[in-house]
This record gives C-alpha cells, structure tokens and sequence, in this order.
C-alpha cells in the first residue's frame, strides 16, 4: 500500500554534447517548479526545447516536438506514451515526470520498450502531510463548525454550543497508508502528543510502523480520527464503505488527502450529514466539487491542492534536474519505477 516507494535503477553515462531535453509542464506549475536558478541547472545538462503538454495531444505536433528529444521532463495532461507516440519519438531515452503518477503516461507498450521513468512525487509528500495535519487539528478544534455557524448568521451563543473541542495530545489517529506522505504525517502528529495506529498490509519486517499494526476493522473502531493516506489501485478502491463507516465511533473525524476512490462518497455523505461524522476533504468524487458536500456544517474542504505548496514545487523541480543528471552520469536513480510498482501506486 506503500504508493509511493521507488526503485534504484542505473544505466551508462550519457554524453551530454547532445542532449535533448523536452520541458513539457503547464506553464503555471512550469514557473513554480523552474525558477531561475533550478532552469539554469536544467539547461546545463542539455538543449532544452519547451512545449506545453495539450499541444502535444495532436499526433503530428506530437512528432515535431519529440524530434531528435533524448529526455522528456513531462507533467499533468501529457499524452499517453503508447507504440504510436513512442515510433514518433525513436531517441527517447528517458522519461523524468515532473508530478507523481504516471499511470496516464504510460501503458503497456510504454513498459515493453524499456525506456527508464523517474517521477517526482516526493515533492509533494511534506505538503500533503501539513494540510492532512492542519485537517486533523481543525476539526479536533471544531473549527469548522464554528466558523459555519458564524458566517451562516447564527447567533454567539448558538456557535459557542457545539460539541467541545479535543486536542490532538493523547487523539488515537488511524492512519491508512504508510506511503512517503503518511510516514511524514505519523512523523508530524506523533511530534505533537498523538497515539497512531496504521493499516498498510506491504509494511516489511523490521519496520517500527509495524508496533502500531491494526487490522483495518479493529483500527476503525479504535480511533477518534481516520486519516488516509494509500493510493487508489484495485486492492484499495472502495475499501471504505458504509459498513466500514458503521464501525467508527460516534463523534469521530475522517480527513482525505488521498484519493477520492478509497471511500464509497455517498455512505461517507450520509454519516457526515446526520452529524454523527466530521469531515475533511481535499479530493472528491467529482472535481470540480459537486454541490452536496458545500453545505454541511460538519465539513472543511479544499479543492485538491494539498501538493500545491510553493515549497513542494520548487523542490520538484529540483528533483526533476538531480535524477536527469544521475540518468546522465548513470547514477542510480532515486525515484526510478517500474511497472511492478504501479501495483501499490496511486
């Protein structure tokens, strides 16, 4: 369940006398993850040409722009590297993703030509990690509910009346997940007094996560609040439904960073809505957000941008440069998958 777990893979030193480096990043993310110094050191390792990923959809653009490319440094909305895509590009030698999955960027034909893949989701895991722990902190304060009950007109007394407020020293927090963001997460709320259990079946022998090993029923029961952090592939999809739901205590508090389909959204709407759970989400079934979960008095939601800090995408870009220059030098890569990973991978 470990999404987010690379693998070390090496190749020969790369003569960088004709290194062709594609940038294919939206242009926003392109100038968060490339400020002037990490784009310096970019364009130090090769000729660097930019295209944005939407125009690359078109297959003969597609084709122009991968001409004589021996690195592409790809993104959100990059088109799928299938047998078609990849005869359009016959130099490619590496694939370094600026963002984390890659399940859209790669298919089966992508995996039989046995062109090396990095991607830079790492970034992301401090970030993510900060909002699940401001999340968690909110709801033991009850500040959404206060907040709701304020700004919908209701009076002093009414908001001082809700349910009183925990703190997170001594809170049993479930966590689902010990990929790189929820380690980050255990890190973070166990600093600040909190018990944790955690439910990740891929924990290896030797690992201190493994004291605080709970079945997934048994940590439903036992803690005050579930915080998910596992990737969204066949073994989790759906692994939280309304009979999952039903063995949470009353008064306890769910917050996603994850992925939307780790949960079945309508039983977790209905525990929400009767009160008898609080919420936090940053992903959701639909995005943009659907209107139902807006008006809950008992919710805090955020339009999934739990990666997006300007830290997390600064670092990616630094990320994207280092592994391109262990590609280069025929390092070891850091973050380098393969298609076995993408089992355990969101």
């Amino acid at each position: 369940m470990t999404d987010d777990e690379g693998v070390a893979a090496t190749a020969q030193p790369v003569s960088t006398e004709r290194v062709r480096i594609l940038l294919s990043v939206p242009t926003l993310e392109q100038e968060a993850m490339f400020p002037a110094e990490t784009r310096a050191a970019l364009a130090d390792l090769g000729e660097v040409v930019e295209h944005q990923p939407g125009e690359l959809l078109d297959p003969s653009r597609f084709r122009a722009a991968l001409a004589g490319v021996d690195i592409a440094v790809t993104a959100w909305g990059f088109p799928t590297l299938g047998a078609g895509r990849l005869a359009d590009a016959p130099e490619l030698r590496f694939v370094m993703h600026a963002a984390s999955s890659i399940r859209t960027l790669t298919c089966d034909d992508f995996w039989a030509a046995g062109i090396p893949v990095s991607q830079a989701g790492a970034a992301m895991a401090p970030a993510v990690a900060e909002l699940s722990l401001a999340f968690t902190m909110a709801l033991l304060r009850r500040t959404q509910r206060t907040d709701h009950a304020l700004r919908g007109g209701g009076d002093w007394s009414t908001a001082r009346s809700i349910p009183r407020a925990r703190e997170i020293r001594g809170s049993r927090i479930g966590v689902i997940g010990a990929s790189r963001t929820g380690r980050e997460y255990i890190r973070l709320v166990t600093a600040l007094g909190a018990e944790v259990l955690v439910h990740d079946p891929y924990l290896p022998e030797g690992d201190p996560l493994r004291a605080a090993q709970r079945d997934l029923h048994v940590l439903l029961r036992e803690c005050e609040v579930l915080a998910l952090h596992a990737p969204a592939t066949a073994e989790t999809r759906g692994m939280l439904g309304a009979a999952e739901f039903a063995l949470i205590r009353d008064g306890a508090l769910v917050v996603n960073t994850a992925r939307a389909e780790l949960l079945d959204a309508d039983a977790l709407y209905e525990e929400v809505a009767s009160g008898r759970l609080d919420a936090a989400l940053d992903v959701f079934e639909v995005e943009p957000l659907a209107d139902r979960w807006r008006a809950l008095p008992n919710v805090l939601v955020t339009p999934h941008l739990g990666g997006a800090t300007v830290e997390s995408r600064a670092r990616a870009g630094r990320i994207v440069v280092d592994e391109i220059r262990r590609f280069l030098d025929g390092a070891p890569l850091q973050y380098a998958l393969t298609r076995a990973d993408l089992e355990r991978m969101g």
